[in-house]
């Protein structure tokens, strides 16, 4: 008895190399300690894992519009948060807070979002039903 356990217990420790680490990318591409405002519109929404991503069209000091691309929290994640896959629809206005990529690129990681009709979407999961 002893001995088959023994062999079992080899058998997972060898296969345990064998599994696919999952990867997991920090957020060291984004100044965290800083967050802009960006007011735009909606060009695509992406429900997606690893990480969702909101894409839109921001006006700049001059006109110019420019397409930013700003990185959300996990699909599973955001859901227990209140979001879903069609929160955001293409066209309509929405105000984001966003920590800016360090490389000053238009990119970004989406600390809320506040919708034209006034309901803030947080990344904050709501386990308990409100604070």
């Amino acid at each position: 008895m002893h001995k088959r356990l023994a062999v079992l217990a080899a058998l997972a420790i060898l296969a345990v190399p064998a599994l696919p680490a999952l990867a997991h990318h920090s957020n060291s591409s984004y100044q965290v300690d800083e967050i802009i405002t960006l007011v735009g519109t909606v060009t695509e929404w992406r429900w997606s894992n690893p990480h969702t991503w909101l894409f839109m069209t921001v006006e700049d000091e001059d006109g110019n519009e420019l397409e930013w691309a700003v990185e959300g929290r996990a699909p599973g994640i955001l859901g227990r948060a209140g979001w879903h896959p069609t929160v955001l629809q293409p066209g309509e206005t929405v105000t984001v807070h966003a920590s800016p990529s360090k490389d000053g690129s238009a990119v970004g990681i989406i600390s809320r979002v506040t919708k034209a009709d006034g309901t803030i979407l947080g990344n904050r999961p709501d386990f308990f039903g409100g604070e």
